[in-house]
């Protein structure tokens, strides 16, 4: 009689410390795309509607949960004895129920939420006690084998340090991902033993138990090995990485966005960009940054956790947590740091630094100049080399800029500092009190000519 129950859990195995990684953080919460590999897990279970997800913990617990919350439920695993013992560990929170669980390890963050709906729904229909997740390997050193009779049917896993000499040649693998009958799971997981060459308890060692009891084995194929990686070392970590990079290029690539060399342009996994916007090598763009239409990003230019809107050229700069409105230009060598929002048509130069700044639409920012704790109005020319002076040793203070003000070149307003609208400063100006609209304010020294005084200057010595 096939089974009604649809009820779908998953076990997420998070537990390990990683000692291959050789790093203080812990390997599940290594980020690949930007991302930790754990939480890339999590991402793409959901999507095959789990009533329950149940992540295995250890090295690391508090850490994991951090970054993980309330999105799944935790099981402790106090001592690292194997996959089968950590996922005995989840007895107590599913044990008992009737469903299908998917067993997945919390390092392999290349799994995508289509191939494990594919293996959800392979299991069922097959009626299985216990559906293997396999993959093709053209080297399938490190991974477990999978043994199957003449007539193709699963007989057992083994595991590399246990395989003799003709079960090694074996090229398809066990990728580390089950899919079991619950109920099931857990009857077979009381009957684990250590008797192998690490004394652990093995979660592939069910299988063979669930056969000797007469249970149905089967075994899904993916067509896409890369899928499959486990990460267990810095270089399996880079080359993740590249596989996520080329993916998720791809995506934008097929969604209209144009990469001049997509080999070479980093996007972390959840960056949303719009059409018609052209990439060029060598751009970084990290975090929960959005992107509007019709953008220009060009080389060497790093975007982290903003939002820019349709529109906008960002010439070889740095952007932080901040907001560039339509139609705006940034650069060449700017850098926009946090809280800094730029309104549209605002020109920013090279060597310009915004820092927790409001630049209201069509104000120029031209060159060599430092923007910090202000807000700025509409159609204001900052002369090169202006400095917003904001700290004096101990708080900041924010100066506030009218419309159609001209600030000279060369010029230091000292915040505290309220400068009305349609003002000038005169260049070279140490601007201290307030300015009132329509007011020419000039801060300078007074300018004295000693004659002949450089005739006795040391430089000019022997000249």
């Amino acid at each position: 009689m096939a089974r009604v129950e649809n009820s779908r859990y998953v076990i997420i195995l998070a537990a390990g410390k990683g000692t291959r990684m050789k790093s203080k953080l812990y390997k599940v919460l290594h980020p690949v795309a930007g991302k930790p590999m754990v939480e890339h897990i999590v991402d793409q279970v959901e999507q095959t509607g789990p009533s329950e997800i149940v992540t295995i913990v250890g090295h690391g617990a508090e850490a994991i949960k951090q970054h993980l919350g309330d999105r799944t439920q935790y099981a402790l695993q106090q001592e690292q004895l194997g996959t089968g013992h950590a996922v005995m560990q989840a007895d107590n929170l599913l044990g008992g129920k009737k469903g299908t669980t998917l067993v997945i390890t919390g390092d392999t963050p290349l799994l995508t939420a289509e191939t494990l709906t594919n293996l959800f729904d392979y299991h069922q229909g097959k009626n299985a006690s216990a559906t293997i997740l396999t993959a093709q390997a053209e080297d399938p050193t490190g991974y477990g084998r999978i043994i199957r009779d003449h007539l193709g049917i699963v007989e057992k896993i083994v595991e590399q340090k246990d395989a003799s000499e003709e079960e090694a040649r074996v090229k398809e693998i066990n990728t580390g991902t089950f899919c079991f009958d619950n109920q099931a799971l857990f009857t077979a997981l009381s009957k684990l033993n250590t008797n192998n060459a690490q004394g652990e308890y093995y979660l592939t060692d069910i299988i063979e138990i669930m056969k000797g009891e007469g249970a149905t084995i089967a075994a899904y194929r993916m067509d896409d090995f890369d899928e499959a990686m486990g990460i267990n070392d810095r270089v399996a970590l880079a080359k993740a990485n590249k596989i996520m990079c080329h993916r998720l290029n791809k995506m934008h690539m097929m969604n209209g966005v144009t990469f001049v060399d997509p080999e070479n342009t980093y996007i972390d996994e959840g960056v949303v960009i719009g059409s018609d916007t052209v990439i060029e090598a060598g751009v970084c763009i990290k975090g929960a940054t959005k992107i509007g239409t019709d953008c220009y990003i060009s080389s060497g230019t790093e975007i982290v956790d903003s939002v820019i809107k349709d529109n906008v050229k960002i010439n070889h700069s740095v952007v932080e947590e901040s907001t560039i409105h339509s139609y705006a230009d940034v650069g060449p060598f700017a850098h926009i740091r946090p809280n800094a929002e730029i309104g549209e048509r605002v020109h920013i130069g090279n060597f310009v630094e915004i820092k927790n700044a409001t630049i209201d639409e069509d104000t120029k920012v031209g060159h060599l100049t430092y923007v910090g704790d202000a807000k700025l109005g509409k159609d204001i020319n900052v002369g090169c080399g202006v400095v917003f002076v904001n700290y004096d040793g101990k708080d900041k203070h924010q100066t506030i800029v009218g419309d159609q003000v001209f600030i000279g070149s060369g010029s230091n307003l000292i915040a505290p500092l309220t400068i009305g609208n349609q003002t000038v400063i005169a260049a070279g100006s140490t601007i201290t009190e307030d300015v009132k609209e329509h007011d020419l304010a000039i801060g300078r020294a007074r300018q004295i000519n000693k004659e002949d005084y450089a005739k006795k200057f040391p430089y000019f010595e022997g000249k």
